[in-house]
């Protein structure tokens, strides 16, 4: 599982980057990637995953959610079906942290850019405020636009209708410091998922023992490496049930060597089991189907 470092650049005359797309799911750019400014993602309808660190969860009728730097995560259009549509705002670190948030009326906001270093999703009346403000803010002239901008971070920064995503770790820092190490590791699983993954062999390619390996991921990811093969595995999962495909296929596809256990994984991670997901993505894919 490669994290991709993706640069971003601000807008021609604008402090920061703004994207309002619309594309069919099936096209959607989902790969697990990191940049070091922040992010906010607006989904304006629809159905999807996260997975942001080493969360994975599933969202309905939408989201919305605040990303510090250096947080790795899939794009929100991960299975989601028919049209995907979302706006999102990408700012350099400097921006902020230069002498706006240094302003003694920017303590909230201060405070929430601390925070987004565990990633934040938006729920209730905050989720629809801001993404009409973000709505709003696609029409603005570029002066307008950043006034707005401050007035959704500020919206942000004083709701109480939030969550964290990663809430005991700060896996932006860690993965930021052990990137080089990390990179091996999913490297490999990237190219092995579909097989029997000897945990052994992941260990000798950072050059650490079995017992050192396993404390080592946890401490970093928070995770057993078992889990996190499961997640990446399950997410795989999702992509292909959504093809021809039937539920054994997939299982052995995405590793799974025990289709009892593919369905206990899968349903601790979506809560969901896998035929209520096909039927699910059956169902949805028909209804977007235009007319």
């Amino acid at each position: 599982m490669k994290i991709e470092y993706e640069v971003v650049q601000p807008d021609e005359g604008s402090s920061f980057r703004l994207l309002h797309t619309k594309t069919q799911a099936e096209d959607f750019a989902w790969e697990y990637h990191y940049h070091p400014e922040y992010e906010i993602v607006c989904v304006l309808h629809g159905s999807g995953t996260r997975h942001v660190g080493n969360h994975f969860s599933s969202y309905e009728n939408g989201d919305l959610v605040f990303l510090g730097p250096n947080m790795p995560h899939a794009g929100l259009g991960l299975n989601s079906h028919g049209l995907h549509e979302e706006i999102v705002i990408q700012v350099k670190e400097d921006v902020l942290h230069g002498s706006i948030v240094s302003r003694p009326e920017m303590s909230e906001i201060k405070k929430l850019l601390e925070s987004s270093k565990h990633g934040i999703y938006f729920t209730g009346t905050t989720k629809k405020e801001v993404t009409k403000k973000l709505q709003k803010l696609l029409k603005l002239p570029p002066f307008e636009r950043f006034i707005q901008f401050m007035s959704i971070l500020q919206a942000m920064a004083v709701s109480k209708e939030y969550e964290l995503i990663n809430p005991t770790t700060d896996l932006s820092f860690l993965i930021k410091k052990h990137n080089v190490r990390l990179q091996k590791i999913f490297t490999y699983m990237e190219q092995h998922f579909t097989e029997e993954i000897n945990i052994h062999d992941v260990a000798t390619i950072v050059s650490l023992s079995v017992p050192a390996f396993c404390n080592y991921f946890k401490k970093v990811m928070n995770s057993t490496f078992t889990d996190f093969v499961n997640q990446y595995r399950i997410q795989r999962a999702c992509l292909l049930l959504q093809q021809e495909k039937t539920i054994a296929e997939v299982c052995f596809e995405c590793g799974f060597n025990n289709v009892a256990y593919f369905n206990k994984v899968f349903k601790n991670l979506t809560k969901k089991t896998p035929s209520e997901f096909k039927k699910e993505t059956a169902k949805k894919t028909f209804f977007d189907l235009p007319l």
